[in-house]
C-alpha cells in the first residue's frame, strides 16, 4: 500500500462550537491515538485532505502524519462525513508501528463481465463490499480484486474462495460476496376465471308507473 503524507497542527479548543469554527476556517478537526499515547486533538487542511483522499480507493489508508514538524506513521481509521454534502468533517488517526499487525477493512472490487451475464442475460449482484483482514502495515492492499469472468447463472463466490497475500482473512468464510442470478421477469396477472354454472347478474330495471308502456314498445298501430 502506498503511504500518503499529511501535515497537521495541534489544537486546544474542542467541542461542537470550536469544530464549527475550524471548518469555517478551511480546516478539519482530527484526533490521533494509540500505543498508550493520550489522544491528541489536531486540525488538517481541508484542501490537502481532499487531495490525499482523491488518491485512495476507500478502506484503510496509511498516512505519514507530520504534527508540528514531528512525523508519525498512522492509519486513517475513520472519516466522518457531512450527511448531505458528504464532505469530511472529522478524521481519526491510529498510530502504528512497522512490526504491528493491524485489523483493517479493504474494498472488494469485482473484475470482468460474468459469462452468465454476457450469454444468458443474468444479473451480477454484489453483497459484500469490504473484507476484514489482519496484516502488517507494509502489506495492506489498497483493494482486493476478484475475477468474475467465468461465473455462470446460479454461481456464487464466498469469502472462502478468496486469498490475500501475507494477510489473514477475518471475515466469516461462509459469507457470500456475489452471485449471478437469473434475469428478472415480471409475470403478467392471469385473467380471472368464471366458475362454470355461475348465474348471470340480474338486470335491474327501473319500476314502471301504472299504465306506462315498456321501453322500446309503441302503442301506435
Amino acid at each position: 500500500m502506498t503511504e500518503l503524507n499529511l501535515s497537521a497542527e495541534k489544537r486546544e479548543a474542542t467541542g461542537k462550537g470550536a469544530a464549527r469554527k475550524i471548518r469555517q476556517g478551511g480546516r478539519i478537526p482530527a484526533i490521533i491515538y494509540g500505543h498508550g499515547r493520550e489522544p491528541l486533538a489536531l486540525t488538517i487542511s481541508s484542501t490537502e485532505l481532499e487531495k490525499v483522499l482523491s488518491q485512495t480507493h476507500g478502506g484503510s489508508v496509511l498516512v505519514q502524519l507530520t504534527i508540528n514538524g514531528s512525523t508519525v506513521r498512522t492509519l486513517m481509521r475513520e472519516i466522518q462525513r457531512h450527511p448531505t454534502r458528504r464532505t469530511p468533517i472529522h478524521i481519526d488517526f491510529l498510530e502504528v508501528h512497522a512490526g504491528e499487525r493491524l485489523r483493517v477493512d479493504v474494498p472488494l472490487v469485482l473484475h470482468g463481465s460474468p459469462d452468465g451475464v454476457r450469454n444468458a442475460g443474468g444479473v451480477l449482484e454484489q453483497f459484500l463490499r469490504e473484507l476484514e483482514i489482519e496484516v502488517l502495515p507494509r502489506d495492506i492492499p489498497e483493494r482486493i480484486e476478484i475475477d468474475v469472468t467465468n461465473m455462470k447463472v446460479g454461481n456464487s463466490l464466498h469469502v472462502e474462495d478468496v486469498t490475500v497475500e501475507n494477510a489473514k482473512i477475518l471475515t466469516d468464510r461462509d459469507v457470500t460476496i456475489c452471485s449471478v442470478v437469473p434475469p428478472r421477469v415480471e409475470e403478467e396477472p392471469e385473467p380471472e376465471e368464471v366458475e362454470e354454472g355461475a348465474e348471470e347478474p340480474e338486470l335491474i330495471r327501473k319500476p314502471k308507473a301504472e299504465g306506462e308502456e315498456p321501453e322500446g314498445e309503441s302503442t301506435e298501430e
